[in-house]
């Protein structure tokens, strides 16, 4: 009897402390932004009009859950994306896998799909490259698609820098942007140029946007 109280004893302690050194380690995170368009690889979502985003993310050692959602136009009802991955680094490069989840409440489930992603970065401190890839599964009546992107990112002075991203959308078109931004206390300020070059067979017409989003975290 005695052994056993020393093993549930032992038990609890490895518990308490574990339960501690998770605590320490979870991160919890918030984001919301305000956006006067929401462009998702090049092409509007909102039919050119303004978006209201956010969500929530927890991370523990480089594992992370999150979701997110937005306003949209297309369909009825929102966006909302659940995803879930692995971030780490290996001497200097960074990289990031898991799989995310479209989904559009109150709509028909057809426009439902995931992709798997896997993408690496790498920061040279004067700039940083990343790039993506993107591979999609197939759920209920969505076709399978893939999408490659590249990104090139710089500091200015003063606080400000610099991104440009290329992107291309198998069956559907490239899109390509150029963007500065900045921070006000808690606040970010982005402004960007992007622009969406159609597939000559798809009927979605080229796009180019201004777009300016204000985004913070808590």
């Amino acid at each position: 009897m005695k052994l056993i109280k020393l093993s549930l004893v032992a038990t609890l302690a490895t518990t308490v402390l574990f339960a501690a050194d998770f605590k320490k380690e979870l991160g919890i995170s918030a984001n919301v932004a305000m956006t006067t368009n929401y462009v998702w690889r090049g092409m509007s979502q909102t039919n050119d009009s303004m978006a209201i985003q956010g969500g929530f993310d927890l991370d523990y050692k480089g594992a992370y859950i999150g979701v997110w959602g937005s306003n949209i136009s297309f369909a009825k009802g929102m966006e909302l994306d659940l995803y879930a991955g692995y971030i780490g680094i290996i001497s200097g490069l960074s990289y990031d896998v898991g799989f995310i989840q479209y989904a559009f409440i109150d709509d028909v489930d057809a426009n439902n799909f995931g992709e798997i992603y896997a993408g690496i970065g790498y920061d040279f401190e004067m700039l940083s490259l990343s790039a993506k890839y993107s591979l999609g599964v197939k759920t209920n009546d969505s076709s399978v698609e893939n999408y490659v992107e590249v990104g090139i990112s710089a500091p200015l002075l003063e606080g400000f820098a610099v991104a440009t991203h290329y992107g291309l959308y198998t069956n559907y078109g490239s899109d390509y942007s150029v963007g500065i931004g900045t921070s006000l206390d808690k606040i970010d300020f982005d402004i960007s140029y992007v622009g969406f070059t159609a597939h000559s067979d798809i009927n979605i017409p080229n796009q180019d946007n201004i777009i300016l989003t204000l985004h913070t975290s808590l």
